[in-house]
């Protein structure tokens, strides 16, 4: 079926993606490789196509995801990688992680411990070391005492430690305070990885650039870069800009279904939120919030017809939302619609989006749904 004889779908330029990862590339020390973060669903865009860009077509060879189930569909997808689970996988199914080659996060020792427990064969990991996210990993005041603890992890039988990371919390901040505690995040882990350094442990990786990091404080020092909503063009936070060139990598689209003469005093949409109050054409749109498009934009999103903006009017429904076609009088059953991306000379990002409704734009890619199909091209 051709993509206009769909409901509604997104079109994911795999060209634009390739184009983000040599961008990124080039921000990047030789040194520091891209660990491209495909975690829920690659952000929304489809694993298989992602991926097998990534691996394939850019030479990249390091991804980072959520899950157990996450990293064996990117093994499919990138048979020779090195796969990083971030977050936490039960210790019952260490052996999955051992059979399909995937290197796990770790978080403490009992953890490490727990997972050799559960499995044959050797756990490939790198250690997460908490410097001030306060989510998981090992917690120490002294980077001497992180790197003490990790040395005697390493004498766990079974468990091959190949490298140490951590997450910033502020990095995508220019507040100075935001800065000095990114700056500090940075130096504990520097030292974490200089003492085992000294202790005659020299580790593959140490990595914590993240997407805000990689764009506004690259370092030599990060062997990762890990690639994350920059790699999909969108911005780490609004408020500041992302290197020129990077493009959104998704689009979102759908069909007019029918367009309608309302009078003043009829009401649109449940709720009777809108009234209209001199006539106006009103378009129906197929698309709505079980497709990802959220309800907080009712009476606030805009959607691009013919070139042109046209503000949702009443409520945001399940299947289906109403737009004000007045300014747009070749407007009619059948016409495609774009609700993020390009149409002429006028773009709706999915950044903006989040900022109707006090989210990110992370939020906004990852939400759109399973049922809106994924439509791949090259350019």
């Amino acid at each position: 079926m051709e993509p206009y004889l769909k409901r509604a779908w997104a079109e994911i330029d795999l060209g634009k993606l390739k184009r983000n990862a040599e961008i990124i590339r080039g921000l990047n020390s030789p040194s520091t490789k891209i660990m491209a973060v495909v975690k829920a669903d690659a952000y929304g865009h489809g694993y298989e196509h992602i991926v097998h860009a990534l691996a394939q077509e850019c030479g990249i060879e390091n991804f980072a995801v959520s899950n157990l189930d996450e990293a064996i569909a990117v093994r499919e997808s990138a048979p020779k990688a090195d796969i990083l689970i971030l977050g936490y996988t039960p210790p019952e199914y260490a052996h999955e992680i051992s059979a399909n080659d995937i290197i796990q996060g770790v978080v403490s020792t009992e953890y490490a411990k727990a997972l050799v427990r559960n499995t044959p064969s050797p756990i490939r990991c790198h250690v997460k070391i908490d410097t001030g996210m306060g989510r998981i990993g090992l917690k120490h005041d002294d980077p001497k005492d992180c790197a003490a603890e990790i040395a005697e992890m390493m004498k766990i039988e079974k468990l091959s430690v190949e490298g140490i990371y951590t997450h910033f919390a502020v990095a995508d901040s220019d507040d100075p305070d935001n800065v000095a505690y990114t700056d500090r995040q940075q130096q504990y882990i520097l030292a974490v990885y200089d003492r085992l350094k000294e202790m005659g442990i020299v580790l593959p990786h140490c990595h914590f650039m993240n997407s805000a990091a990689t764009c506004y404080r690259n370092t030599p020092r990060s062997t990762l870069s890990r690639a994350g909503i920059i790699l999909y063009g969108l911005h780490p936070d609004m408020s500041l800009p992302i290197p020129e060139g990077l493009e959104p990598v998704m689009e979102v689209k759908a069909v007019i279904s029918q367009v309608k003469t309302a009078q003043p005093g009829d009401c649109i949409s449940y709720g009777r939120t809108f009234t209209v109050d001199h006539e106006m054409r009103i378009a129906t749109v197929t698309v709505g919030y079980a497709d990802g498009y959220s309800r907080l934009l009712s009476g606030k999103g805009e959607i691009l017809v013919h070139g042109k903006r046209c503000r949702i009017v009443g409520r945001v429904c399940m299947d289906q939302l109403m737009i004000d076609v007045s300014e747009v009088p070749e407007a009619s059953s059948g016409d495609i619609v774009t609700l993020i991306g390009r149409d002429g000379d006028d773009i709706i990002t999915a950044d903006e989006l989040a900022s109707l409704y006090g989210t990110i734009g992370y939020e906004v890619v990852c939400g759109i749904s399973k049922r809106v199909p994924r439509i791949y091209k090259e350019a």
